[in-house]
Formats: structure tokens, C-alpha cells, sequence
């Protein structure tokens, strides 16, 4: 089902100009999760730097999809998904993968993860994918609620356990 478009959103391929910015939110993802669970989730120096690298060669890359949330001239939320072959371990046949999708907290409440994920969604299978799997924290009810109103169900649970228990 197509997004309902968003007043004065636009959602697009994130371009070059792009890097800084991206890898600003992707850091704030990062230190979202890393001060949720931080024996789960790291946290490195330089996350921002890295992840504008690391996205440099992703929107090169034809099995990647980034994607990039405009308001009033400044990106305020990104998408990020690839086409991944089978993985026997997963036990997961090809799928598209949805790694990231975070939206500025300046920004949220106005609808733009959801049209993230349904753009990613859309350009995942646009490039052959059948399904479509996405991994959330377990904490983030709010992310899975908007998930599951897209058509997303629960089909696995990840546990940890540190090397230090008992």
C-alpha cells in the first residue's frame, strides 16, 4: 500500500552531500541503543565518521538501499536495507534486510519511519526480494508497534548471556 505523503517531507536515495548528516543519526542510533544495553550494544569512537564511510559505499552499492527523510532542507531520518542471499545459519532463505531506520527526535510522531520502512520495503523487492526482515530491541515497543501496523510479525527472539554469568 503506497505512504500517504507527508507535508513537506520528502523521503529520496540518499546522495553523497549526505554523509555527515547520515552518520550523525546513525550515531545517535547507536548511542540510543549502547545506553539502553550497553553489554549488548557498543559503542566506538568515531561512530559518526565511521558510519559516513561505511554509507559512502553503501549508496554505491546495488544490493544497498539508503535512504534519506528531507524537511525544510535538512535530512531529519534515514532508512537503510540490503538484498541478502540465504543464510544458513538464520535459517533464512534470500530477504531483504532492514539495518537501520531512525528518525531525529526533533522530527518523530509525523509518520516518517513508517514511510521509511514502506519506501525501503518497496525498494527491497523492487530488487528481487521476497520477504522482508527487520531486527528490533526488545525495549523499543514504540518501533515494534509501528512495525507490526506495517505488516511485520514477531518470527524470532534473540538472547544473550555474557561470558561473566553464572
Amino acid at each position: 500500500m503506497p505512504t500517504e505523503p507527508i507535508p513537506g517531507v520528502t523521503i529520496r536515495r540518499a546522495e553523497r552531500a549526505d554523509l555527515e548528516r547520515l552518520g550523525e543519526l546513525a550515531g545517535a542510533l547507536v548511542r540510543f541503543h549502547n545506553t539502553s544495553n550497553p553489554r549488548r550494544f557498543m559503542l566506538v569512537d568515531g561512530v559518526e565518521q565511521g558510519y559516513a564511510r561505511w554509507f559512502a559505499r553503501e549508496i554505491e552499492r546495488p544490493e544497498a538501499v539508503v535512504l534519506a527523510a528531507e524537511s525544510d532542507g535538512r535530512v531529519v531520518g534515514y532508512g537503510y536495507g540490503s538484498k541478502e542471499a540465504r543464510d544458513w545459519n538464520m535459517l533464512l532463505d534470500e530477504h531483504g534486510a532492514i539495518h537501520d531506520v531512525f528518525v531525529h527526535e526533533s522530527a518523530r510522531q509525523a509518520g516518517i519511519g513508517a514511510a521509511l520502512v514502506e519506501d525501503l520495503c518497496r525498494a527491497l523487492t523492487a530488487l528481487g526480494c521476497p520477504r522482508i526482515v527487520l531486527s528490533t530491541m526488545v525495549d523499543n515497543e514504540r518501533a515494534q508497534r509501528v512495525f507490526k501496523s506495517l505488516g511485520f510479525r514477531p518470527t524470532m527472539l534473540e538472547m544473550t548471556r555474557e561470558a561473566d554469568a553464572k
